[in-house]
């Protein structure tokens, strides 16, 4: 193999009840009762234990529908074009999505999930645990995203999605 290849391979799927990107909320944190599951693929379930103590993991996943790779994009929070490795966009070079869920709960290979903002049938790469210990920063600077007030940034962050009793 080429020393510059990366190959992976899916460990299960996300479902939700998001078909369409346009009315799937940008960012778990405008997701909050998007619920959904991880259906973890037989072989990766003993990878599994342990996981219920942890309120919250990270899905790291492939995104399967994304458009193709391009390094200046205008975010969904600007009409100003900016670099990719400065947005969350997912049309990149890699098409690797991150998000932080809530783990509501585990049912053997299936783990139920709040805060999802992820399209149905999306091949999940990995599963990792969010520790405040370890994860929370208090950060200083956000980049051009300080530019934006959080009502605006709430009010795009869900984007035409309808399950808010709209």
């Amino acid at each position: 193999m080429d020393k510059n290849t990366v190959i992976y391979s899916p460990i299960g799927i996300i479902h939700s009840d998001h078909i369409t990107a346009r009315q799937t909320p940008i960012q778990p944190v405008f997701a909050k009762g998007c619920c959904g599951t991880a259906e973890i693929f037989s072989e990766f379930v003993e990878g599994l234990r342990d996981l219920e103590g942890f309120s919250h993991i990270y899905l790291i996943y492939h995104l399967n529908q994304a458009e193709p790779a391009k390094l200046t994009v205008k975010p969904f929070l600007q009409d100003i074009e900016r670099g990719v490795f400065a947005t969350r966009a997912p049309c990149r070079p890699n098409a690797i999505g991150l998000s932080i869920v809530e783990l509501v709960r585990r049912e053997g290979p299936i783990l139920y999930l709040d805060g999802v903002d992820i399209l149905n049938d999306t091949p999940l790469l990995d599963i990792k645990p969010y520790t405040a210990k370890f994860d929370r920063l208090d950060t200083t600077r956000n980049g051009w995203q300080d530019e934006v007030d959080e009502q605006t940034a709430r009010r795009l962050g869900r984007r035409d999605y309808l399950g808010d009793g709209r």
